[in-house]
């Protein structure tokens, strides 16, 4: 790694970034009077708060860092893989307001208590332990893409991965403890601004000025990163991408945060827009990386997280490879906040709660600031058992997919969905996506495609099977 342009001023504005938003957190902790406040921010923004913490909380580490790799080693299966989340997500667009009418209508803050008012204590607890896990997991992508940077930064002075691992966990820990959504949201205002001008303007523009320009650039680039192409895999992926999405607990919460029905489809259209834009730039940044750092970043840093903090190490200067790198770091920590918030209302309210229905206002107030801190020590250990980003990713998001989205989709839709089928639904599509796996994914298909069409089979010939004995809850 060329360490001459990583100065001690580059050094000191991720150092300052880092405190900042500490001290943000701590700020932030003066507007949190219930636990209302602390999860859905009193139901209070508007349109372009929600456009920029929805994009801030979708462009991660492992959306940018992880991406990137999968673009440098994989060429084209970065965008085959991202196409169909931007789909979906759109698709959740349409449906936010709906999610927004019905948190008002019947004060419900996070889907398990949608699925506890349609089908019962015994489904909202199998949905709040699946999303508790994913949530971490996700979380831990973060720690990885972080503990990256802070090993790139400090590897002269001594600072490894595994430190790196800890600071991430220690930061993500006070800020989130202390200023629950309030603080995550207009945190992610502020990064979504920074990472747009630093990261995703700045480091392409940087690095296609270092090749010479566009037609340096296409003479010589390798055909095959840019041609399309499926397989089992990437066909897994897509399917967990896209039906993740309908169950994603950090976007529903986002949606029930919204101040009115408009507010929550505007805010959640236009900052899916602003991914789709990235999502090329994203891909741009993990090919051009094979003409400016060479073929060998896995070798040079352990890890394919690494093209992106290489490229403006290597392309921009003194000062402005600071900014460039406080700025992944706003990507990183404006996911992670964001999951470890839903992770921690997870387990205290749609769990803890249910399971003591008597709990106090101040005790789950003081239980989920508790559990900020506990829950990033479990992220951390997925961290530095899987080192990449992207891998912990879809560790985390294909087994929830597949168990969680078309049960999700028909809590909302299908007034036939009985809570036995329901429950038959999470319960197939979970074990059909484990054993698949366990298996060793035959035919190369990636688990999430029998999973989710398991959980569909199931949940649909259950309800039809128990809806006129049971009849459902409808909204």
């Amino acid at each position: 790694m060329d360490h001459g342009q990583i100065s001690i001023w580059d050094l000191a504005i991720v150092a300052i970034y880092l405190l900042a938003m500490v001290l943000v957190g701590v700020y932030a902790a003066r507007r949190i009077k219930s636990s209302g406040d602390y999860y859905v921010a009193g139901r209070s923004f508007g349109p372009l708060v929600l456009m920029a913490t929805v994009c801030a909380t979708i462009i991660g580490g492992s959306g940018l860092m992880g991406r990137a790799g999968v673009a440098y080693s994989s060429g084209f299966k970065a965008v085959m893989t991202a196409l169909p989340y931007l789909l979906g997500m759109f698709i959740f667009s349409g449906i936010a307001g709906k999610i927004s009418d019905i948190g008002m209508k019947y004060n419900i803050s996070s889907i398990p208590e949608l699925f506890e008012m349609r089908f019962g204590k015994t489904a909202k607890l199998i949905l709040s332990a699946m999303i508790a896990f994913t949530m971490m997991g996700t979380v831990a992508s973060q720690v990885t893409a972080t503990a990256t940077i802070v090993n790139m930064l400090g590897g002269e002075i001594g600072l490894s991965y595994e430190v790196g691992a800890l600071i991430a966990c220690v930061v993500f820990m006070i800020y989130t403890a202390t200023s629950g959504l309030f603080g995550v949201v207009y945190t992610d205002v502020l990064q979504f601004y920074i990472l747009i001008l630093f990261v995703y303007i700045l480091i392409p523009a940087a690095s296609l000025i270092n090749v010479g320009g566009i037609s340096n650039f296409t003479a010589n680039l390798d055909p095959a990163l840019v041609k399309p192409y499926l397989d089992g895999s990437i066909l897994g992926d897509i399917v967990t991408y896209l039906v993740f999405t309908m169950a994603g607990a950090e976007m529903w919460q986002r949606a029930f945060a919204a101040k009115n029905r408009k507010a929550a489809k505007e805010g959640m259209f236009l900052g899916t827009a602003v991914y789709g834009v990235t999502i090329f730039l994203v891909f741009f940044m993990g090919i051009v990386a094979h003409q400016i750092i060479g073929d060998d970043v896995l070798a040079q840093y352990g890890s394919t997280d690494a093209v992106v903090p290489a490229l403006a190490i290597k392309v921009l200067p003194i000062g402005l490879t600071g900014v460039a790198l406080a700025g992944m770091l706003s990507v990183i920590m404006s996911t992670a906040d964001s999951y470890l918030l839903v992770s921690v209302q997870t387990c205290v309210r749609d769990i803890g709660k249910t399971l003591h229905p008597e709990m106090s206002e101040k005790t789950e107030l003081r239980l989920s600031r508790l559990f900020s801190v506990i829950l990033p020590l479990g992220a951390l250990v997925i961290a530095l058992y899987i080192k990449n980003a992207y891998n912990i990713l879809m560790f985390a998001w294909t087994f929830y997919a597949a168990a969680a989205g078309i049960p999700a989709f028909a809590a909302l839709f299908w007034k036939k969905a009985t809570n036995q089928g329901i429950i038959a639904g999470m319960v197939s599509g979970f074990a059909v996506c484990i054993g698949w796996k366990l298996l060793g994914q035959p035919f190369g298909l990636g688990s999430a495609v029998p999973g989710t069409i398991a959980c569909a089979i199931a949940l649909a010939a259950v309800s039809l099977a128990t809806y006129k004995k049971y009849p459902p809850k409808t909204l």
